[in-house]
């Protein structure tokens, strides 16, 4: 199938994209046109799609739940279980998405859902090459919170992304233009690291990216790896609905995190909702 094929051809394929996407996990779905990166600007022109891959048309953007229960014990093996299944869940979804565009003539690849060889990489050099919560947002799934996460209406910013890079030209998904986060600064007063600050001229706060890249290199060395406080304690997702404002106890959270992994008496890392 040549990619300048008819117009109802494309929305049947957005379509088929869509629909085997979900079928094989996906939560959400969105696309967004590489035209987006240009207009908004939001990262250096370095990071655009089209700048790296000079066919890249379109953006599909895929993302998983991350379930309440196993996120609200971390730091915990638990957690660490839940993360590392999303990923390789991802990655399944995004090749086998990546595949049914490529056997229909279409050029696509998916880039990984993280990408860094080691936590130590980005402790020197917190970045990716690649933002997955800039895709997100320029494919409609949701807005960038206070702690720099896609916060999206369904599982606030519980969730898990990868994206496809395609020269298919799908139809783009319309994005969300009123913010999602309502700046409760929960997210920052629960940060073990104390690594947010608050901005009063815009919804994100600035970041220290190297104490926390540094804080998840610890974690990682004591098997209790990601961290995930500031996405446990958010209030929005629909998920909350659901689970109401926690889903263990603080005594249910030194159990777990008792176990499995190398951790200290007294260090036990509680949310406060």
């Amino acid at each position: 199938m040549p990619a300048s094929v008819r117009r109802e051809d494309m929305t049947r394929l957005k379509r088929r994209v869509k629909d085997i996407s979900r079928r094989m996990g996906a939560n959400l779905v969105g696309i967004a046109s590489v035209e987006r990166w240009e207009q908004y600007k939001m990262t250096e022109e370095d990071f655009y799609p089209q700048n790296i891959w000079e066919w890249s048309k379109r953006v599909i953007v895929l993302g998983v739940q991350i379930f309440l229960p196993m996120l609200e014990t971390t730091p915990s093996v638990v957690y660490s279980e839940l993360y590392n299944t999303t990923n390789r869940l991802l990655d399944d979804i995004a090749y086998k998405t990546a595949n049914f565009l490529n056997q229909n003539g279409f050029r696509a690849f998916f880039f990984p859902r993280d990408c860094y060889g080691d936590i130590s990489v980005l402790v020197k050099k917190p970045e990716a090459a690649f933002s997955q919560v800039i895709a997100g947002y320029f494919a409609g799934l949701g807005t960038i919170g206070a702690n720099h996460t896609l916060l999206t209406p369904e599982y606030g910013p519980r969730v898990r992304l990868v994206s496809v890079i395609t020269d298919a030209a799908l139809k783009p998904d319309p994005m969300i233009k009123k913010d999602i986060c309502i700046r409760c600064g929960r997210c920052i007063s629960n940060c073990p690291q104390s690594c947010f600050t608050a901005r009063d001229d815009r919804v994100a706060a600035e970041m220290d990216k190297h104490r926390c890249a540094a804080y998840h290199e610890k974690l990682k060395r004591e098997y209790r790896y990601p961290c995930g406080l500031c996405t446990a304690v958010c209030p929005v997702g629909e998920d909350r609905q659901i689970y109401g404002a926690s889903s263990i106890s603080e005594k249910g959270i030194g159990h777990v995190q008792s176990f499995g992994s190398k951790i200290s008496v007294g260090e036990y890392s509680y949310i406060h909702l």
